[in-house]
């Protein structure tokens, strides 16, 4: 059995963003790096006219900002809003507004995505193991059972003054919201960053990308999308891009293989299983990477024909599709030289 390790990936993807980015000193650039939401974290701040002191703290902060959603958000930390939904045995939890909003926007990609995604898919993802070291593919008859703990409709949510609450009608449902999150949070760290007057910089969530601004010299950043299952620093296409998110679901991302067949993370949540549809990525420029999180996983999981009916249709976003024969399918919106 062969496992692709996401790290990999994610280690790959940043160093055709450092190739064609050319990460160097000429913009006196500063950096952190990190390790949240169980991937890789980096962040670059590139203005010419902060000194490098003012550049690590802003950065320091961004790291105490993804501490504090992850304290939100991630459904493995303990006393995490998401952890004690999933851990209440039913009951009805107190939860932050983000939280609480979140979830709420979650539910709309349900419906956009005629409930092929659905936040409570966590008891499928968790027999599946992707992240397990030795993955295998479920029994089928525990995949059947499980799957009746698969129903957005039994996510209630109360709000009244200062005050949200989540309640999952059976014990055993279970939330993830992996779809849409680290999106939320690199949005949330841009909107951290332009308030302190940054106006150059590089966000990356794990493959997750959002740029403020330009490069200082005025040129754009240039996005290498990674050519799947390639080998590392390979990008199928550049993308030039200025104060946008670059986000891409693909089958590559974290795979495993049995007898020969590859069993990838993108579930559909009304099967159980991996969804088999003659894509290997979607990637959606927006300008919300919330949104492109969330249309990424959407549009993989509709299908070439009605991912790109979708995106045609959704003001300020754009697509690339890579079908299975390699082939770069364009939104219409999208001029790629």
């Amino acid at each position: 059995m062969k496992i692709k390790k996401t790290l990999l990936l994610l280690l790959s993807l940043c160093l055709i963003i450092c190739s064609l980015n050319g990460c160097s000193k000429k913009y006196d650039a500063k950096s952190v790096t990190g390790f949240h939401f169980d991937t890789v974290v980096k962040i670059t701040i590139y203005d010419t006219d902060m000194n490098l002191e003012t550049k690590e703290n802003l950065l320091d902060e961004c790291l105490n900002l993804c501490d504090y959603y992850e304290s939100l958000l991630s459904r493995t930390k303990e006393n995490s809003d998401i952890y004690n939904i999933n851990h209440a045995n039913g009951k009805a939890v107190n939860v932050s507004t983000e939280t609480y909003q979140l979830i709420k926007e979650a539910l709309q990609y349900h419906e956009l995505s005629n409930g092929l995604i659905d936040p409570t898919i966590a008891v499928i993802s968790d027999l599946w193991a992707f992240t397990s070291n030795t993955p295998k593919v479920p029994d089928a008859q525990k995949i059947d059972t499980s799957l009746s703990l698969v129903d957005a409709s039994q996510i209630a949510l109360t709000e009244s003054t200062n005050s949200y609450t989540i309640q999952l009608a059976d014990p055993s449902m279970k939330l993830d919201l992996g779809f849409i999150a680290k999106g939320y949070i690199a949005d949330k760290l841009k909107e951290y960053l332009m308030s302190q007057n940054v106006t150059s910089a590089l966000i990356d969530l794990g493959g997750n990308l959002l740029t403020i601004g330009k490069k200082p010299d005025g040129t754009a950043f240039n996005i290498g999308i990674q050519k799947p299952f390639a080998l590392m620093n390979e990008p199928i296409i550049t993308l030039s891009v200025n104060n946008s998110s670059v986000v891409t679901s693909g089958v590559y991302e974290r795979y495993f293989e049995e007898n020969g067949i590859k069993y990838h993370h993108l579930l559909n949540a009304n099967t159980g299983y991996p969804e088999n549809n003659n894509l290997l990525s979607v990637t959606i420029l927006s300008q919300s990477s919330m949104e492109g999180d969330a249309l990424s996983t959407t549009c993989y999981l509709l299908g070439l024909d009605e991912g790109m009916n979708l995106i045609n249709k959704t003001d300020g976003v754009e697509a690339i599709f890579i079908t299975t024969d390699y082939t770069l399918h364009y939104s219409d919106g999208l001029n790629v030289q």
